[in-house]
Parts: C-alpha cells; sequence; structure tokens
C-alpha cells in the first residue's frame, strides 16, 4: 500500500489532479464521494499568496470531509516559497504539493510550473529547503522534462527523493508539448522501476477511462493514477474506474436524475463558497461534461450557460430532468 508521509492510501489510489478554475471545494466534494482517494487544489501562486491576493487566499479554503487534500503551489523564488509555506501550513493541509509542471505561458514565463525543468537544480533545491521548512510531506507533480532533447525525469526523480519529496506524480508529456499527442507512461514506468527509488509514483495524462487506469496499474506497475480532464464535470470517474479495477466489469452510467442532482449540488456549494454571481459563472464549465451525449439537449446547454442568475439555472435544470428523465445512457 502506497503512503505519503505518514497518510496511508489503498491500493492504486485514485487522485483528484489540480485543475485551475476547476478543482475547487464544491467539485472536490462530488469527487470525494465518488471515490478520489486524495484531492487537490487548484495551484495557489506563492507571489499571489503572499501579497495576500483574494483570489489566491480564496483558493486555500479546505474542508473536513475532504481530507486527505493536498494544497498546491507554484513559484521559482526562494523567499516567498518558504513564506508561502508557513501561509499554508497554518490552513491545516495533509499535504503540499509543489506545482512543477505546469505548460501555461503567463507562469513558465515566470520560471514556475515547467518552466523550472530548464533549472533541475534549482527545481531540487527549492524542494529541499520546502522539505526543511515543514513537519506537512512535500510532494512534486511535475512533467518528464522541457522537450524531449532534456528528459531526464530518472535523475531528477532520484534528487526529489534525496532531498526528502514523499512522492511524485508525473505527466507523461513535455513542456513544448503542452497536451497534444499522447502521454508516454514508459518513461514514468523507467522511474517507477528504477530501484533507487521507495517513494510512491504516480501517473498522470490520458487516463481517460477505465481500462486506461487499469493498464497503468498492471502494464506499467504505477502506485496510483492522477485524474485530471476525464473527471471535470463527471465526478463519476471515480466510481467507475475503482468498480473496473475491483470488478473487470464497467458500472453503468449515471442516471438523468443523477446529473440534474450533482448538477445542482454543484451550483449549490458553489454559490455558497463565492457568491452568487462567481458561483454560477464559475460552475458553466461543467455543464457540457454532466449532458454529454444527450440528443437534442442543444437548447438547455445554452441556457445552462448564459444564465446569469441561479434561480434560472436551477429551473432549468429541472425543466431538463422532466424532459429527458427517462433517457437512457449507453
Amino acid at each position: 500500500m502506497p503512503k505519503i508521509g505518514n497518510i496511508e492510501l489503498p491500493d492504486f489510489p485514485l487522485l483528484l489532479a489540480p485543475m485551475e478554475d476547476v478543482s475547487d471545494p464544491p467539485f472536490r466534494a462530488l469527487c470525494k464521494e465518488q471515490g478520489a482517494d486524495v484531492v487537490y487544489t487548484e495551484f495557489i501562486s506563492a507571489e499571489g499568496l503572499i501579497r495576500d491576493a483574494a483570489k489566491s487566499v480564496m483558493k486555500l479554503d479546505i474542508y473536513e470531509k475532504e481530507r486527505p487534500v493536498g494544497i498546491q503551489i507554484f513559484g521559482a523564488v526562494l523567499d516567498s516559497m518558504l513564506k508561502t509555506v508557513e501561509i499554508v501550513e497554518a490552513t491545516g493541509p495533509d499535504i503540499i504539493d509543489i506545482n512543477f509542471g505546469c505548460p501555461v505561458k503567463k507562469v513558465v514565463s515566470k520560471g514556475a510550473g515547467a518552466g523550472i525543468l530548464k533549472d533541475i537544480d534549482l527545481m531540487v533545491s527549492l524542494t529541499e529547503a520546502m522539505v526543511k521548512h515543514t513537519n506537512i510531506p512535500i510532494t512534486v507533480k511535475t512533467r518528464l522534462g522541457w522537450d524531449e532533447e532534456s528528459i531526464r525525469i530518472v535523475e531528477v526523480a532520484e534528487r526529489l527523493q534525496d532531498v526528502g519529496c514523499q512522492a511524485l506524480a508525473i505527466h507523461g508529456r513535455t513542456r513544448k508539448q503542452m497536451y497534444k499527442g499522447d502521454a508516454d507512461w514508459t518513461l514514468i514506468a523507467e522511474v517507477k522501476n528504477n530501484p533507487r527509488m521507495h517513494i510512491p509514483i504516480f501517473g498522470n495524462g490520458d487516463v481517460n477511462t477505465p481500462e486506461r487506469a487499469k493498464i497503468m496499474r498492471d502494464e506499467y506497475g504505477l502506485d496510483g493514477a492522477m485524474i485530471g480532464r476525464a473527471s471535470i464535470g463527471y465526478p463519476w470517474f471515480f466510481r467507475e474506474v475503482k468498480h473496473y479495477l475491483k470488478t473487470g466489469e464497467h458500472l453503468p452510467p449515471p442516471t438523468m436524475k443523477e446529473r440534474v442532482e450533482a448538477a445542482r449540488r454543484h451550483l449549490q456549494m458553489a454559490i455558497d463558497w463565492k457568491g452568487e454571481k462567481l458561483g454560477v459563472f464559475e460552475t458553466r464549465r461543467h455543464y457540457t461534461n454532466y449532458f454529454k451525449g444527450i440528443p437534442n439537449f442543444k437548447e438547455y446547454r445554452m441556457k445552462l450557460v448564459t444564465y446569469d442568475d441561479s434561480a434560472s439555472v436551477f429551473r432549468t435544470l429541472d425543466e431538463a430532468l422532466e424532459v429527458f428523465g427517462a433517457y437512457a445512457f449507453a
């Protein structure tokens, strides 16, 4: 059974990836209910946190029902990262995760996220300093390398482990690839199969079917799967993967009633957490996936993503259930 510090995890745990504007408390709660073993916050800027930027501070909100929960931070300046560890520590997460993998230009241009893959020494020294600065387990999420010519992930993993990193989640693409092409899990397996490694190695990238999760476990031998895009608007993905890994059979997809219920709860929790306006606006991205595959649903989808008030959205969800309640998802 893999462990992160003293946190015991089940065999082949499923982790909800940190995703900007996605993995907030309402969505994490839904994923947790559906079987996610560890959930991570959206990534939080060290500089934003030190400046007390409202959006960064709000991302620190975590709840007991989410545990074990990891707060993910990004930055490239030692002093800022250490101050951030202190701020984060005060909120009581189970894990502090460092983002050394985000490929987005505004992050990379500051030398943070995947930008640090150009300076492995800095990546290692930042990790070491943060490990020494807190008793909370420090983990790292990263990519294979900056580009194909600079892949040194086996060495990088060893060095991070040597300075006290407690677990490593590796996205099977380079920064140059962004999200294009296929994720290469063979290199993640190389890290896992390195006899020097003893911390958990989690695979990330293209875990988009229960079958793929099984391949990651059985053929690549990884310790767990970190799931991102496959879960957006579809928290049931976690329970479907778990059921398949256990039985080799597919669970039937969620009914229309379950989907509407999840969308309603998601919206209500979002409003309770960040207010009417933001709650309505930021839940929109999930509706397409909540109701994916229903023929003639476009009219309702358009309403869901354009209404500015929650009363209209709730009414539309009720109407959709009335009209499509008998629809059988294949």
